[in-house]
């Protein structure tokens, strides 16, 4: 099983990280790429479909699932929320 990618940068596991996007609904396995959880569209959809990714603390296995303002995802000790620019 792949590790999450961490994008070269610190990561606080202990607090949520707010990821900023230019409108919703966004797929959850675009904005786990986009958030820097998964290295690749592929590798977000096999987190998913694994059952590895949880969506506002319940495990969500729909990798095209529509996220908004305020969903909380998490995968590997790390937690993104939805926010927009």
């Amino acid at each position: 099983m792949s590790k999450p990618f961490t994008g070269g940068g610190s990561q606080d596991s202990g607090k949520p990280r707010a990821v900023r996007v230019r409108e919703v609904p966004i797929e959850l396995c675009q904005f786990l790429k986009f958030g820097g959880l998964a290295a690749s569209g592929g590798e977000a959809k096999s987190f998913i479909t694994d059952g590895d990714v949880l969506l506002n603390g319940v495990v969500e296995t729909q990798k095209r699932k529509k996220l908004q303002v305020g969903d909380k995802v998490t995968y590997g000790g790390q937690t993104i929320v939805v926010e927009l620019t």
